[in-house]
């Protein structure tokens, strides 16, 4: 499944990261899942961008933002 550049880090029993998950799939929104419990490279990327909690969305060449946030994933659109 191509990207388009999108980026969502996610854990297991993560009701915000399901939210995010299922908006964008509902969107027909391609992007790259990684879990931050089977992935520790994917823990220290989250870290790197600054964020403590999970989802957060990594958008290339757009700031990257946290939560379960329609607002900000109807701009992927």
């Amino acid at each position: 499944m191509a990207n388009n550049g999108i980026t969502v880090y996610s854990k297991p029993n993560c009701m915000q990261c399901n939210f995010t998950k299922k908006y964008l799939d509902d969107k027909g929104i391609n992007y790259t899942l990684k879990d931050i419990f089977e992935s520790e490279v994917a823990l220290d990327e989250v870290k790197e961008l600054g964020f403590t909690s999970v989802p957060v969305i990594s958008v290339e060449g757009r700031e990257a933002f946290n939560g379960f946030r329609p607002d900000l994933l109807d701009q992927l659109v």
